[in-house]
Parts: C-alpha cells; structure tokens; sequence
C-alpha cells in the first residue's frame, strides 16, 4: 500500500504566527499556494488558509476602532461638509466635488497589514504519521472537509499532504492494486522460478 511519505512534499513552506497578513498572503500567492503551516520555534501551532483570510476580513470592521467611534459620534466640521458635498452637486459643481472626493484625509485602513497570521489561523492541526496510507489521507481529508494534511514524525512536522498529492497519485496509477487470479501451479512453475 502506498504511503504518505512517499507522495508528501517534504520540508512544506511556513509561515510564523508573528507574520502580517499582508506578508503571508503575497508569500501564499506569489508560491502559488493555497495554505501552509504555521510554526513558533518546532511547534506547528496551526494552519493559515487563503480562505482562512478571507474569512477574517469578511469578519472585520471596515474601519479601525477609534475611528468608527468618531464617525459614529459625529462632529459639526462632518455635517456641514456633508450638507456642503449636496450643496455643490445640487449646484451642478461637480469638479469641486470629485476634487474633494480625490483629497479625502482619513487614511485607508490596511486590515491585513495591521493583523498577524496568529489572528486568523485555524488552531486546529489534522496531522498523519509518515506511514499512514494515502488512502487513509484521503478518507480523513474527506470526513474532515479539508485540502491538506501535515505529516508529522512526533511533534515534527516533516512534510505536507494535499488533495493535490492525492489526485497525482491516483493519475498515476500508483494506488492500483494487482490482483492475480490464478495461484501459479505446482507443474508449471511462475516464470524464472525453475
């Protein structure tokens, strides 16, 4: 039987808890990569996902805290410069208008510099010993609903298994099992066996 250690990648990619978002998703997209490990000295620690940033974006704020506050508290400069922005549309003076749109102060809040990879990661670790069989890599990947698995020899994370792996294993034929029919008779001996 085929096993995991013989389809890993060996010596996966990783990213530290400690990484901004930003860094580990152009590290993620510029490997073409959709996932990878995450580690704190030896320790694998989790797992950040391409989703897994995704999902925590989606869940954040679009303003940073102190700044919704303020938008949310109002001030009079605010109002009248609302009250002035229909004024002048209403006055049909629209290149005042996209001049003030093009110069506004507040800063663009950059949610995925000012995260980490220890934020967003999944805290769970799905992990197979290096002798499990791909076939049971598959049916965890399955039951579990998930694209990869870390191998892990003890604690040490040793390589990575994708349904990526799995599918190239499986196209190449090397989980076939050969199953002979006829048991080799004892007048007529298997080849070079005389």
């Amino acid at each position: 039987m085929l096993k995991v250690r013989e389809i890993m990648t060996e010596d996966p990619i990783t990213l530290g808890p400690d990484l901004t978002l930003r860094q580990a998703a152009e590290r993620l997209a510029g490997l073409h990569i959709s996932g990878a490990p995450v580690v704190s000295g030896n320790a694998v620690v989790g797992v950040l996902t391409l989703f897994d940033i995704v999902e925590f974006i989606a869940n954040t704020p679009g303003l940073p805290p102190d700044e919704a506050a303020r938008d949310i508290e109002g001030d009079d400069d605010g109002l009248e410069s609302v009250a002035a922005f229909y004024s002048d549309v209403a006055a049909g003076d629209v290149a005042d208008v996209v001049e003030r749109m093009r110069n506004v102060d507040r800063r663009e809040w950059d949610v995925l510099s000012e995260h980490t990879v220890g934020e967003a990661m999944t805290h769970v670790v799905f992990s197979l010993p290096p002798d499990a069989t791909v076939e049971a890599a598959a049916d965890f990947m399955g039951r579990a609903e998930i694209h990869r698995l870390l191998v892990l020899d003890g604690d040490r994370l040793i390589g990575i298994v994708s349904a990526l792996d799995i599918a190239r294993a499986v196209a190449d034929h090397r989980l076939t099992k050969r199953t002979y029919v006829f048991a080799p008779h004892t007048r007529y001996p298997a080849p070079g066996r005389a």
